[in-house]
């Protein structure tokens, strides 16, 4: 046949169709996939006495943060106080407030403002003698976009979390917002694989840690190297295992009374999908981090090391014993 008869025009219309399939076909699956790059800002602070002190304070620090480019700013795990956990104190229930509630409104009214997302941390009053420790997310527009409740909860000497905090039941979430889907955990639950593991798959390109962990002083000399890089090891390795970045945020100063107090370690920092630390804030000063996440890196290192192709779904069972007797 010559040029254009009516069999080879047959052909091109099959051809385009078949390429606009594939087109669709991948604007199906990227959808709902964020492929730009997005800055992240971790606000590592030091808390005073008065709530209202350290919410201006956060507030200032995020407004510092965006002005630095930061589209999603998180602060530290119950940045509105002191850590009053070091001790058992009924008195310590009035900190608590409602979600929604002063904390979520007044950050609402700020990420709208700024036109970024934040991720904060509120001591929850769900109901009378029903507490949580609770983080949000709220969207760039200043909309509350979800809520996480703790779901591990510690009891140890000078973090007494059992006796205010009720476990959550929202389950481990992910949440779009405008620049990236983020996953909240919080402090304890940094020490959980299975909490990760179950943010990745729910579709997060990053985890946010909000913590509040430090050394008791009497320990500091000979176990505090060790505790605090068994802390910032088990993060990156989240991030390695899931392919994922993680960003943990910590709170600095000395907080309690010289027997009883805990020295905050700070050295709040960022991992890319490999466990690569970009960023990392000293473990005595007050500091801003900034940090760029491109999602394409998930993808590099998901295709390589490919760890969630090759699980074996069908052999967990056992995990969800608390042991194998």
């Amino acid at each position: 046949m010559g040029p254009g008869t009516a069999g080879e025009g047959a052909v091109d219309i099959e051809e385009d169709q078949s390429a606009m399939d594939q087109i669709a076909i991948i604007r199906r699956y990227n959808g709902d996939v964020q492929q730009a790059k997005f800055r992240i800002g971790l606000v590592q602070m030091a808390c005073a006495r008065d709530p209202n002190q350290n919410l201006a304070k956060a507030e200032w620090r995020i407004r510092e943060a965006a002005g630095q480019g930061a589209q999603i700013v998180c602060v530290q795990e119950l940045f509105r106080s002191e850590y009053f956990c070091r001790e058992e104190n009924a008195d310590n229930f009035d900190l608590a407030e409602p979600v929604p509630g002063p904390t979520s409104e007044s950050f609402g009214k700020l990420a709208g403002e700024l036109g970024v997302a934040i991720l904060g941390s509120v001591f929850e009053r769900r109901a009378a003698g029903v507490y949580h420790n609770t983080a949000l997310v709220i969207d760039a527009g200043g909309a509350l976009a979800g809520t996480y409740r703790k779901m591990h909860i510690p009891d140890d000497p000078l973090y007494y979390e059992k006796y205010y905090f009720t476990p959550g039941d929202l389950g481990f979430r992910a949440f779009d917002t405008r620049f990236a889907r983020v996953a909240p955990l919080v402090c304890w639950d940094q020490w959980y694989p299975e909490a990760a593991r179950l943010a990745a798959l729910d579709g997060a390109q990053i985890i946010f840690y909000p913590t509040a962990i430090g050394w008791h002083p009497a320990e500091k000399q000979q176990y505090g190297k060790t505790q605090h890089d068994a802390w910032r090891t088990i993060q990156r390795a989240h991030a390695i295992a899931n392919g994922v970045y993680v960003a943990a945020v910590n709170r600095v100063g000395y907080e309690g009374t010289a027997e009883k107090g805990i020295e905050f370690w700070g050295g709040s920092f960022v991992c890319d999908p490999f466990g690569e630390v970009l960023a990392e804030a000293s473990h005595s000063r007050e500091e801003t981090l900034i940090v760029e996440c491109d999602p394409r890196r998930i993808e590099a290192v998901r295709r390589n090391w490919p760890f969630l192709r090759d699980r074996r779904i069908d052999a967990y069972g056992g995990i969800l014993n608390r042991v194998i007797d």
